[in-house]
């Protein structure tokens, strides 16, 4: 039904436009009664309870970050069966992102470009949201991705990263560092090993007892992601979550005029699943058997979602297909599992 929708009606609409509508349409599913009913008919089987991290998840499938901008929709993902959501990315100072248009579908390849930038209000914005979410919380865990300001210079995202961790770290069951958007100039540079440690060893002060995780891009070489993969165990983070978005167009069968007419941005959806499950390997490799990893890319049916946990994610995430099955799509993944 709902895919049969959005061929007819939804895909005419703005992406953008029709993800705040979409969002608008959540955030009321958040809503006694609605979510009531709504969880009624959603809630995952307690039997696909996952613990991690110190806390329990509902169901190892959770929203990845993106999705929910200014943790303003938590409640109404809560709703419809995730079992975590993680807000961001939030930056420190308010930021309006890049300019518009900024997202594009490839619907032939259940796919999206975006080069959002890190549109969020903030910092301060984001707390005071999650101080009141914390006072009837939601039933599910509340990540939050942190990502440099697009002002400061990449000199200073040390700084920059580390106002943002002691402002949410308090309110946030855990922490993840975005150093691999590719849309914030300068950002994917401080994967580099060298750059990263002290980074993330200031940010895991700053996050004091919140888990704290970092957020790898697709693009670097296995080596590299081995690499980071170490550090992490190494500066006792709490986990990785594998992986961001890709630069990269190969193999989409959308025609290459309407990809190159979209542009920059990083590409999510069905076409990273082969290489989502490439960087899981490499990163379960290196880490202990308990430490947190976050499978990302290409998840679209419980048996992707299956297939990672079997691979070694402790839980995974998606996005992308959310737009291409719907609203249902949690309960359909949650269903799929119980039993596997």
């Amino acid at each position: 039904m709902y895919p049969l929708l959005f061929r007819a009606v939804l895909s005419r609409f703005d992406p953008e436009f029709a993800h705040h509508a979409g969002m608008a349409v959540i955030r009321v599913l958040g809503v006694p009664p609605f979510s009531w009913a709504t969880r009624a008919l959603t809630r995952p089987d307690p039997s696909l309870r996952v613990e991690a991290l110190g806390l329990t998840f509902p169901s190892p499938l959770g929203i990845a970050a993106g999705f929910d901008k200014n943790a303003v929709g938590v409640r109404g993902l809560a709703a419809l069966g995730f079992g975590h959501i993680e807000v961001g990315t939030v930056t420190a100072i308010p930021q309006e992102g890049n300019p518009k248009p900024r997202l594009f579908r490839l619907i032939a390849d259940r796919a999206v470009i975006n080069r959002m930038g890190f549109n969020n209000e903030g910092a301060d914005a984001a707390a005071r949201r999650l101080a009141k979410l914390r006072r009837g919380a939601p039933d599910a865990v509340i990540g939050v991705n942190i990502g440099k300001s697009r002002v400061v210079a990449v000199e200073e995202a040390t700084a920059d990263y580390v106002a943002s961790a002691t402002a949410l770290a308090p309110l946030a069951d855990y922490l993840a560092v975005n150093v691999s958007s590719p849309n914030t100039p300068g950002l994917r540079g401080l994967q580099a090993v060298e750059t990263l440690a002290p980074l993330l060893r200031a940010v895991r002060v700053a996050a004091g007892e919140t888990p704290l995780l970092v957020k790898i891009a697709p693009d670097l070489t296995d080596e590299e992601i081995a690499a980071i993969a170490k550090l992490a165990v190494a500066e006792q983070l709490a986990g990785i979550v594998a992986h961001n978005t890709t630069v990269s167009r190969d193999g989409l069968k959308t025609p290459d005029a309407e990809v190159e007419a979209a542009g920059a941005g990083g590409l999510s959806g069905a076409p990273l699943k082969e290489r989502s499950l490439q960087v899981l390997r490499v990163v379960r490799e290196v880490v202990p058997e308990d430490f947190c990893v976050i499978a990302v890319g290409g998840v679209e049916t419980a048996h992707d979602v299956n297939e990672r946990l079997a691979a070694g994610a402790t839980l995974v995430q998606g996005y992308t297909a959310f737009l291409y099955r719907g609203p249902l799509w949690g309960r359909e993944i949650n269903r799929g599992l119980v039993g596997r």
